[in-house]
């Protein structure tokens, strides 16, 4: 017979204890309530949804379909207010009354709020769910005044979120140490000078008196009577076990639920599992011990009664890019016979320390290099004599071998914390499913996809164990500059540097090359969208003259026009322009344009102004064109209007940078007479729909563009397209051209990330493309006055470009 359990709590811990007791093949009708109105989610990576490097959608771990496919009852939006122990019954702040057979209770946590005057003011915010990120995503933003309250882990990644937002942050902490629960004074002095470098404020023995502002938060006053001015405030103070509904159960419970080695309350129906509970005196806040809680709980409530468990040693890692820290165990020296050995380059930022007791670890604390944490994490939980490797605790010897350490690491070890996914079930996909990449293995087992804080064990063990391991290394942009794309990206937006020069100053060898300098130029270009110094010498030198460099030094011109469509007055322009300054060759291109080569370069500016049309940027890495047939005007078999649609494509994507040269294509029907399968981006008419394709090539790579997405209306097909070029402009590596990063991302994602994206994110990649409209050179908008013609291209002077 059927058995009916109920789960308070649709977070990480409940969920994934659920996953776990699925797997003993229970006969249980399950039915689990959350109080969010959201599927369950990863709450480490919302620290990455506020910094903007992940959108919500992509932090979902179990999705509606995993409910359904199990069989599971979700109720969102309800709270459980009450337990009756004896009716076996739970009683929803909806009024519903649903019975159970047993009972989990993972009610998590709650935010801890310090005693302090205007905490329910406009403004004043915790950090601890999705509903939580999206207010502050709201009130973010570049400028904006931000004042975090708490210096611990959570407070740390909150601050630097929103620093990332372009916010003005100050973090004012009660103790004389950032993270003092996880680092010494030493250690926390090396973070607050590593946040610090960031750009974020960090005020530390500062208690918060009161929060300032008539209804709606305006700053904070400390109780040394010193005021820090704020747009708002976020209180991460610490959090405390949610243990209300275990009281009201009639529970054991101390901070939390009390429970035994078996997870089993004081209740036998009732059982616990997360931070609502205490076990052994310790309630944690961390996700690893949790998820080794589940997998107990889910043998003794399934009647698999055996598995302990014994409690965990606790370690932490501060998820910010470019501020390694990791703590585990007791680094404290007072207790009898503890030794602390410790390594310091304050030029580096790094700092090491470690306890021992015995001959073994006690503790450990890593600033600044972390790259040894799973070595120390297995010492510590396999309680490891020290005594032959004293001398090589902080450097491992010439002859360690990586691949020992995790072939010594127990099968049972969590290796992804932030998924739960232990070394077992690493081995276990390699064998099954042929997996030799991390981006394999990712996909597999969802390892290494939060904090990426186990990247380097998971390639270690796919080296070890992948017959033909595939290891992925990224390469830095160019020799002048050691880091790649991705990495620069974040420095570029965490440090906020606008120039390419005091990048090359600070990261790089100060001068720069022909391959950094244009990349860095667009980087910067699509990261500030206009707000940065632009350097016209680092671009290419035909973007500097808006003219393609021939090989015997003289110039080809191509005028802007849009679709191939033109006019007896343009024609008569150009032909005119060509008769004047001696063009060698006029000569219509493959993309429906006139194209005037052999121009003189002493000649552009003139021939630019006698034109008075827009450059057609035929030399750029941007948008080129959009070739069209003549659709619905002419044709017999058009049956969508494609030259329209092209020309307002091109018009909405025309005079903006993108990672490599961009074209694009617009067919009335199906037989393709302007190849828009084998573009960038095309639109395909149909019957009644539009079909947009993305990452067509028709070069040396000759590859048929996927499908994105089949539409009715032709408004919707260039929506379509426009997010997928924002996507494209945002996403790919710097001369990637998109047949390369739809393969590499993978035309699902991109689908999930643009075209079936909830409607914020793709309000997003509309708001930032629109932002680059506005500031683009020669950019056509909608309702602009007509300007006269020497408007539309500028030149600099001649004798400031370079041959």
């Amino acid at each position: 017979m059927m058995q009916k359990l109920v789960v308070v709590g649709n977070g990480m811990a409940g969920v994934a204890c659920v996953e776990q007791i699925l797997k003993h093949a229970p006969k249980f009708e399950i039915t689990i309530f959350g109080d969010e109105t959201h599927v369950n989610y990863n709450r480490i990576l919302l620290s990455s949804v506020l910094a903007g490097e992940k959108a919500a959608d992509e932090i979902v771990l179990n999705g509606l379909e995993w409910y359904q496919k199990h069989g599971i009852e979700l109720r969102l939006g309800v709270r459980i207010l009450d337990v009756d122990s004896e009716r076996k019954t739970v009683t929803g702040d909806d009024g519903s009354v649903t019975p159970f057979d047993k009972l989990l209770v993972a009610t998590g946590s709650t935010p801890l709020i310090p005693p302090m005057e205007g905490v329910k003011k406009e403004g004043v915010f915790v950090f601890r769910n999705l509903d939580d990120t999206r207010c502050l995503l709201d009130y973010a933003g570049p400028g904006k005044k931000a004042v975090v309250i708490g210096g611990g882990l959570l407070g740390l990644e909150a601050a630097r979120g929103l620093q990332v937002q372009g916010c003005d942050v100050t973090v004012v902490h009660l103790m004389d140490a950032l993270m003092e629960r996880q680092l010494d004074f030493t250690g926390g002095s090396y973070l607050k000078a590593k946040m610090e470098c960031l750009g974020v404020k960090v005020l530390l023995e500062r208690n918060t008196a009161a929060i300032l502002g008539n209804g709606r938060a305006t700053g904070v006053a400390l109780k040394n009577g010193e005021t820090v001015e704020a747009d708002f405030v976020v209180i991460a103070a610490g959090i405390r076990p949610n243990a209300e509904l275990g009281r009201k159960a009639g529970l054991h419970v101390n901070r939390g639920i009390v429970v035994n080695d078996y997870m089993e309350t004081s209740n036998p129906g009732i059982f616990a599992v997360g931070e609502c509970v205490e076990h052994n005196g310790i309630c944690y806040g961390l996700l690893a011990p949790l998820l080794e809680q589940g997998k107990v709980l889910a043998a003794t409530i399934t009647g698999n009664r055996g598995p302990v468990y014994g409690g965990t040693v606790q370690a932490a890692k501060l998820k910010i890019m470019g501020v390694d820290v990791f703590s585990a165990g007791n680094f404290s020296e007072k207790a009898p016979g503890t030794d602390a050995i410790r390594y310091e380059d304050p030029a580096l930022g790094t700092y090491k320390k470690l306890t021992v007791c015995d001959g073994k670890l006690a503790g450990v604390i890593l600033v600044g290099d972390t790259s040894d944490s799973h070595r120390y994490t297995e010492w510590l939980r396999a309680q490891t004599d020290l005594t032959a490797v004293r001398r090589q605790l902080l450097f491992p010897g010439p002859g360690d071998d990586a691949g020992l350490d995790v072939a010594e690491m127990a099968d049972s070890k969590v290796v992804c914390g932030c998924n739960g996914v232990t070394k077992a079930t690493i081995i276990q996909a390699v064998h099954e499913k042929g997996i030799n990449t991390l981006a394999q293995l990712k996909d597999c087992t969802r390892a290494s996809t939060g904090c990426g804080s186990c990247t380097e064990v998971c390639q270690q063990l796919l080296k070890a164990v992948a017959p033909e391991f595939q290891e992925e290394v990224k390469k830095s942009l160019c020799k002048c500059i050691p880091f790649p794309e991705d990495k620069l990206r974040e420095i570029l937006r965490s440090q906020r540097l606008r120039s390419v020069q005091e990048v090359l100053e600070i990261y790089g060898n100060g001068v720069g090359c022909e391959v950094c300098k244009p990349a860095l130029s667009y980087m910067l270009d699509m990261l500030w969208c206009g707000d940065h110094d632009e350097d016209r010498s680092a671009r290419f030198i035909n973007d500097r003259v808006h003219a393609n460099i021939q090989k015997d030094g003289t110039f080809s011109v191509v005028p802007r026009i849009r679709g191939g469509v033109t006019s007896a007055k343009e024609l008569r322009r150009i032909a005119d322009v060509a008769e004047k300054y001696n063009v060698r060759m006029v000569k219509i291109t493959g993309s429906q344009r006139i194209d005037l080569l052999g121009v003189k370069k002493a000649d552009l500016p003139s021939i630019w102004a006698d034109l008075g049309m827009p450059s057609g940027q035929a030399y750029t890495k941007g948008v080129r064109m959009v070739k069209t047939c003549v659709g619905t005007d002419f044709c017999r078999f058009g049956v969508q209007d494609s030259t329209k649609a092209g020309i307002d494509l091109e018009r909405r994507l025309e005079n903006l940078y993108t990672p490599h040269k961009l074209k694009m294509g617009a067919v009335g029907c199906p037989r393709n007479c302007a190849e828009a399968t084998v573009k960038d981006i095309g639109l395909v008419g149909q019957e009644g729909t539009w079909q947009v394709v993305v990452g067509g090539a028709a070069g040396k790579k000759v590859r048929k563009a996927d499908l994105l997405i089949t539409v009715e209306s032709t408004e919707e097909t260039l929506q379509a397209a426009t997010l997928f070029f924002q996507y494209y402009r945002e996403n790919a590596n710097y001369l990637e051209r998109t047949y390369d990063f739809v393969e590499r991302v993978g035309i699902e994602k991109i689908r999930r990330d643009t075209v079936y994206a909830p409607l914020a994110v793709q309000q997003g990649l509309r708001e930032r493309l629109r932002k680059s409209k506005r500031i683009a050179r020669d950019a056509w908008l909608e309702g602009d006055a007509p300007r006269h013609p020497t408007q539309f291209v500028q030149i600099e002077p001649l004798e400031k470009v370079p041959a």
